[in-house]
């Protein structure tokens, strides 16, 4: 495995086998084995090797009992409830532990590594799910529940169909794999869940970034707007790296346009449209930050303690703290829901009966309620994602009899922000929709580039409001934007 991986390269390598390679389980051995040199000549106890854990760190185990206490944390530890995780949140989780523990910083068997890759590479996925993370220690509920199999507990998923872990090693001829010192604690300490929804938030939110200037566009001629907002000189003085980008992509999205060519009546549009570099941009911006964010912690080694056999050093931190992560992964629920935020407003617009658009994008408004309800889904999302981007982060439960006195949350801000992607690809999907049909209401044409996709639209059919129940035109809005 690669020392530094970009979110690009990451999502790219979850689909691709995982090998170890004999670099690594160099790497891997090497700290296993000075761990017990290192526990051979300590005068102290060690936390979580041959201790017990959070509040019960003063109580020591002996060596008889160690690997014991191991299976013993996985067992107890994983507590989480809710709905099942979808496979590739847990392919992600897979992946970044197998990432984490590869650093040589964390005293765990080339084993264990092999045994979680096989999972990965076979689509063996252990059941996770949704609930029950603080965010520090890390993500030990579903952390858990993840490496459960490894010692034969837990169920798994296997080509659709749920088993228990001990079946499914039982089909193979494997053993449950006997734990050494440390290593289910290195294995259930580690941001990897909420990692995992981060990863995936970044592959959404490129989806959504890369059509979002299209979906603006054809709406822009919808309503039949000016783009001087968009002129460069405008930006050159407020020049925020979003903004200065969304003007350009705006200018380029409408170069060739017919419909914004034709001379307006109106002296200025509404602030959904004008302010759109504004507005995306400073989305993209904090997009950036939190990607930056991500991007570190995807590199770096999250549980605890740490081995570093150069400084002669076994110790405990905190690296576990999900508190960069939980503070990024609120702001961007919040980024991405102003997507949603301004395109809703958009999206009323385009259906209020002005600028020769007739009321509700309607084939004679009364007898045909056109796109009117459609507009209320949009309402009906935006609002609650609204409610959602309450930040997780603010928020903290002491716990483990107040050793762990601070804890992140954010497990909980992880699982609201793919909900609020979900909301918003559903609200700029119904833009689209409202888009396409006030331009099928126009004589001029848009630019090259929105007519080109707008044509490839239309032969789905998705324009015949009056034939199809609104719901399906939405999913078909939907899966066209989306896939």
């Amino acid at each position: 495995m690669n020392n530094f991986y970009t979110l690009k390269e990451a999502i790219q390598h979850i689909q691709m086998p995982v090998s170890l390679s004999e670099e690594t389980r160099n790497t891997m051995q090497k700290s296993v084995d000075f761990l017990q040199r290192f526990m051979d000549q300590a005068t102290a106890p060690v936390y979580g090797v041959n201790t017990g854990f959070g509040s019960l760190q003063n109580v020591v185990v002996s060596n008889e009992q160690l690997s014991q206490l191991q299976e013993n944390l996985l067992i107890t530890h994983a507590a989480g409830v809710g709905e099942p995780l979808k496979p590739q949140l847990v392919a992600n989780m897979l992946w970044l532990k197998l990432i984490n523990m590869s650093k040589g910083h964390s005293a765990v068997r080339p084993i264990i590594f092999e045994r979680l890759a096989y999972m990965l590479n076979h689509k063996v996925y252990p059941v996770v799910t949704s609930q029950g993370s603080l965010g520090a220690s890390g993500d030990l509920a579903p952390l858990s529940q993840m490496v459960l199999p490894l010692i034969g507990k837990g169920k798994v998923l296997v080509e659709g169909q749920i088993m228990s872990s001990q079946d499914w090693l039982k089909s193979l001829h494997l053993d449950p794999i006997v734990l050494g010192p440390k290593e289910a604690l290195a294995l259930i300490n580690g941001t990897q869940f909420m990692l995992s929804h981060a990863v995936d938030a970044y592959a959404q939110i490129s989806q959504i970034v890369a059509l979002l200037p299209t979906i603006a566009g054809a709406s822009i001629d919808g309503f039949d707007c000016r783009l001087e907002p968009f002129t460069e000189a405008i930006h050159r003085v407020r020049p925020h790296a979003g903004q200065v980008r969304v003007a350009q992509e705006m200018r380029d999205i409408m170069q060739g346009s017919g419909i914004a060519a034709k001379k307006k009546v109106q002296v200025q549009d509404q602030y959904s449209f004008r302010c759109i570099p504004q507005v995306h941009g400073a989305s993209y911006d904090a997009f950036a930050h939190c990607f930056q964010v991500w991007e570190t912690e995807l590199n770096a080694v999250t549980d605890n303690p740490n081995v570093f056999e150069d400084e002669n050093l076994v110790v405990s931190g905190g690296n576990f703290h999900g508190q960069p992560l939980a503070l990024t992964l609120d702001y961007c629920a919040m980024a991405v829901a102003e997507l949603a935020n301004i395109s809703e407003r958009r999206t009323y617009l385009l259906v209020s009966g002005q600028r020769g658009l007739s009321p509700y994008l309607a084939d004679g408004a009364g007898l045909d309620s056109g796109y009117m309800i459609a507009q209320y889904t949009s309402a009906s999302l935006v609002s609650q994602n609204k409610q959602l981007c309450t930040p997780a982060s603010v928020d903290s439960i002491v716990s483990s009899n107040g050793q762990e006195d601070h804890v992140s949350m954010g497990a909980n801000a992880a699982t609201k922000l793919l909900r609020v992607i979900e909301n918003t690809k559903n609200v700029l999907a119904i833009e689209w929709l409202c888009a396409i049909g006030a331009l099928n209401q126009r004589e001029e044409k848009s630019s090259p580039q929105i007519e080109a996709l707008r044509s490839e639209f239309s032969k789905l059919g998705a324009n015949i409001h009056q034939e199809t129940p609104m719901q399906e035109l939405i999913e078909k809005a939907y899966a066209f934007l989306w896939g």
